[in-house]
């Protein structure tokens, strides 16, 4: 099943604080995600098992290299209203502090952060996220300054590839590494791990 969208942009009488507080207010069916992306939101069905094995896996292997004080969440939304957007990556590594810490009282939410907090997003492509994953979301974490984004892409042309971006300046990355399934990702300082992708299963 493909995602579903409602259009609630700033532009059409919805602000940031006004589409948030929609967000917050929804009840997805089970196993949804509901995230904001591009001020549409956007409703996903649950992924499938491959795809969650790849989140396995490269959770497994993350938890190797960050420090003590880090967490890897795979179910954290993080936001980045500069461009109307709420994402839920596959996985985020923030500090724990950051998230441990969020509070209304400190006009944050307790519902999510802010990608200006974020060390690492990894997103898996499914067939109805796979442009969100490639485009819009790329440029929502650049925008933010997010340190490194690692695209696991099952649905690309050619077979399964991933790509590491990195180095974002004035809303756009660059490209650090690309490779299919199997090869190893070199992540940088301060992880400083190649993550094997040998084991990851295909589409």
């Amino acid at each position: 099943m493909s995602a579903l969208t409602v259009d609630q942009r700033p532009g059409n009488g919805f602000g940031w604080d006004e589409l948030v507080r929609t967000w917050e207010e929804l009840d997805p069916p089970e196993g949804w995600k509901a995230e904001i992306i591009e001020g549409l939101i956007t409703l996903s069905p649950a992924p499938a098992n491959k795809h969650n094995s790849i989140a396995w896996k490269l959770q497994r292997q993350l938890a190797k290299a960050i420090p003590d004080d880090w967490g890897i969440y795979q179910t954290l939304a993080v936001a980045v209203p500069s461009r109307s957007g709420l994402y839920i990556p596959d996985l985020v590594v923030a500090p724990e502090a950051v998230v441990d810490g969020a509070s209304e009282e400190m006009g944050e939410s307790e519902h999510f952060i802010q990608a200006t907090d974020v060390e690492l997003v990894v997103e898996i492509t499914s067939k109805s996220t796979a442009r969100h994953d490639r485009v819009s979301k790329p440029a929502g974490y650049a925008h933010a300054e997010v340190p490194l984004y690692l695209l696991a892409d099952r649905w690309a042309t050619g077979g399964p590839t991933f790509t590491l971006y990195g180095e974002p300046k004035d809303g756009v990355y660059r490209v650090l590494q690309a490779g299919k399934f199997g090869d190893d990702v070199h992540l940088p300082t301060p992880f400083d791990i190649a993550i094997d992708t040998s084991g990851f299963p295909a589409a």
